[in-house]
């Protein structure tokens, strides 16, 4: 009995020390990116390099279209993903029962989240950029990524409202509310947390993209003026510095601004995440 009994103890200790380990591993490693990063990039970060217009193809100047393009492009994905999620989302967890169709939908859903970035750039090129005649530009490459965010943004959505106690629910419906004011009034405002988390991730995941962006947006470095003008997102201009060798420090300088905002992105998520939690 004693002998089964340390062999358990046995096996659970090198169990979790595995998944300590494992964990250890992972965090080193991301560690050793980001500060390798930081180190090469920060020191080359100044205002003049985020305030001046890119110059001989990015070899000089700064940045400043490219964050402008940026914000153009993950904007204008948010706004057309982040309504049509959270809706589905209700409809998903709120309305919708448990018949084959649904099943169906969440299948497709599920796939559309596994679709390799390049498949969303090719079809946001052959359908926006030329079936529709959109061109390159903000929009095509906005509503491309907005697909792409498109399941992210239901699955977080989704989770958080099933976070949400049923009495919650029954409270509401028997003191004469709708279903509908239910939703809206009662069990939204509860996961909010969670549907910011979930738009930060669709958020990063934007901000990030390159392949998608590179076929619907153009690259063009200047300053784009309205959605149907062509622009370079950070993650396509850190791309083209770092495949045509063009300037290894802005290279560097592009790189640890990206990180710096999307860590910046993740923060603030949790900061604003935590005082909803609390009020």
């Amino acid at each position: 009995m004693r002998k089964r009994k340390g062999n358990k103890i046995i096996k659970s200790a090198v169990f979790f020390g595995s998944v300590r380990l494992a964990a250890a591993v992972t965090l080193g490693i991301l560690a050793l990116l980001l500060l390798f990063i930081l180190v090469k990039g920060v020191p080359h970060l100044s205002l003049k390099f985020l305030a001046e217009s890119p110059e001989n193809m990015g070899k000089e100047g700064g940045i400043f279209p490219v964050l402008i393009g940026t914000v153009y492009v993950t904007l204008t994905s948010v706004l057309i993903a982040m309504p049509l999620g959270v809706a589905a989302a209700v409809y998903f967890s709120e309305y919708a029962g448990k018949g084959r169709l649904v099943h169906i939908i969440r299948f497709f859903t599920e796939v559309l989240a596994g679709i390799p970035s390049i498949i969303f750039g090719l079809f946001g090129f052959a359908f926006f950029v030329v079936f529709l005649g959109m061109g390159w530009s903000v929009i095509a490459g906005g509503i491309t990524l907005s697909m792409m965010i498109l399941p992210t943004l239901i699955r977080s959505t989704e989770e958080a409202l099933k976070t949400v106690p049923g009495a919650y629910r029954e409270g509401s419906l028997s003191l004469g509310a709708t279903k509908w004011q239910t939703v809206v009034k009662v069990i939204l405002p509860c996961c909010r947390s969670g549907i910011l988390t979930g738009l930060i991730l669709g958020i990063g995941r934007a901000i990030g993209e390159t392949a998608a962006v590179m076929l619907t947006v153009g690259g063009s470095l200047k300053l784009p003026v309205s959605i149907f003008d062509s622009t370079r997102t950070m993650s396509l201009h850190l791309y083209m510095l770092a495949s045509e060798g063009l300037s290894q420090e802005k290279t560097y300088a592009t790189a640890a601004l990206l990180i710096l905002i999307v860590l910046g992105i993740n923060w603030l998520a949790g900061f604003i995440g935590r005082r909803l939690t609390k009020e």
